[in-house]
């Protein structure tokens, strides 16, 4: 009988337990940030935010076109050490630049400017076709990968900066004739120093025609 006993008191207290953990439970799984189930990235809204934003205001403090040049024809492993910007452990680097120039050339993809007093050279050269690579995002030091979740997210920021690029700045220049005056901000992204420092191979992300 005692055995009995204590088999419906444990059944009762573990039936009372359960009862109590059921409307009283110790803890709840909910979504990082406890504010709901996280919503997908959306690469357009945070780009729209960052140009209005971030984006070009942050051309006040890009270096002088005409000055990196300069500095370029000087010596480009100093001006790299002085002005580049690395990303990681790529060989890749970006400059940041704005300016105004004179265009020298017209081209199927791009202009070429003089930015230097007294030049006819081609010391610039701003693309009007079709934009690739990570200049813009990478290029200016205003995003960092470590604040997004996934390299994904991240990698979708430059393919929506590359297409704002292309609808909304590039038109601008592709009716421009030579003798003309660019004033432009952008970024350059150096892969191959033999073919992108001379002449300077600028994604703008500001393109005005006086």
């Amino acid at each position: 009988m005692a055995g009995q006993r204590r088999l419906i008191i444990g059944v009762a207290i573990a039936a009372g337990t359960a009862m109590l953990t059921y409307f009283l439970p110790l803890f709840h799984v909910v979504p990082l940030g406890g504010k709901g189930p996280n919503k997908a990235f959306e690469p357009g809204a945070f780009i729209d935010r960052f140009w209005t934003d971030q984006l070009v205001s942050a051309s006040e403090r890009a270096m002088d076109a005409s000055e990196l040049v300069t500095a370029l024809r000087k010596d480009h492993q100093a001006a790299r050490k002085a002005f580049g910007r690395s990303v990681g452990l790529s060989e890749v680097y970006y400059y940041f630049v704005t300016g105004t120039g004179r265009v020298v050339s017209v081209e199927k993809n791009a202009i070429g400017l003089a930015v230097r007093d007294g030049q006819d050279e081609i010391e610039v050269m701003l693309a009007t076709g079709p934009v690739f690579g990570n200049a813009v995002r990478d290029g200016t030091g205003l995003l960092d990968v470590n604040d997004f979740p996934n390299s994904q997210d991240f990698n979708a920021l430059s393919s929506e900066i590359n297409r704002r690029v292309e609808e909304q700045v590039l038109p601008t220049l592709r009716d421009v004739a030579v003798g003309a005056s660019v004033r432009f901000a952008g970024c350059a992204e150096i892969m191959d120093e033999e073919t992108d420092l001379q002449p300077l191979r600028v994604v703008p992300f500001i393109a005005e025609v006086p």
